[in-house]
């Protein structure tokens, strides 16, 4: 009697769904069709499994997208603070090249910024680990202790908005026609746009991203 037979349903010896690949599936969504199409059905069919498969991982939408962010925050480059913890260079330096990379990565994930700024890291080990080498590299700084954190988190706010500018319109400071006229304003926005060089300019960045950027940045880490 042939003892090949097909095997039977049963467990699979791997598991189809794990965190990671539940990230990646979720950010290649979002990557190609936007967030709005990020759903639990979406990502289920996606994976080709059902969606009951998915919560024995994420909780939910929220769960999922602290998931994603955390997958996301491997693209931002640490190169530079772990090379000022191996005193390479200058941590202000390093702080400066980690937050633009930081700027870079998630303008181009928005919808995530609101996870990460007012949800616990504690699910996010790659947020975490970040995190802790940020302070390390502010540790190093003539920065008082008690001040890391502040810094820290005044830092990330400062990106957080700075990803939120790269998308903003030419004319969001635009107040033609306004009555009053705004003149202290208007005069500001005049005296800015005529300072821009060409090399301030790209054909993907509007020009309230790049030198603001550089300005609040500086200014964040001028006494490090």
């Amino acid at each position: 009697m042939a003892m090949n037979s097909p095997r039977g349903r049963g467990r699979p010896s791997k598991a189809v769904v794990t965190r990671t690949a539940i990230a990646q599936a979720g950010l290649s969504i979002a990557s190609t069709r936007g967030y709005e199409a990020l759903t639990m059905a979406a990502l289920a069919r996606h994976l080709g499994v059902a969606p009951s498969a998915l919560y024995n991982h994420v909780r939910n939408k929220a769960d999922l997208l602290i998931v994603i962010q955390d997958e996301v925050m491997t693209s931002v480059d640490t190169s530079p603070l772990d090379a000022a913890i191996a005193g390479t260079l200058s941590p202000k330096k390093a702080l400066a090249a980690w937050a633009r990379s930081y700027r870079d990565v998630f303008s181009q994930h928005l919808p995530l910024v609101q996870i990460i700024a007012t949800f616990p890291i504690i699910g996010a080990p790659e947020t975490v680990k970040i995190y802790n080498k940020a302070a390390h590299v502010l540790q190093l700084t003539a920065l008082e202790p008690h001040l890391i954190l502040p810094r820290l988190i005044a830092l990330e706010s400062f990106i957080y908005g700075s990803a939120f500018d790269v998308h903003a319109p030419e004319n969001i400071f635009d107040t033609t026609g306004m009555t009053p006229d705004p003149t202290f304003l208007h005069d500001a926005v005049v005296k800015f746009h005529n300072s821009i060089c060409p090399p301030d300019q790209t054909d993907s960045q509007n020009i309230y991203a790049e030198t603001p950027f550089t300005v609040g940045l500086n200014a964040l880490l001028a006494d490090l």
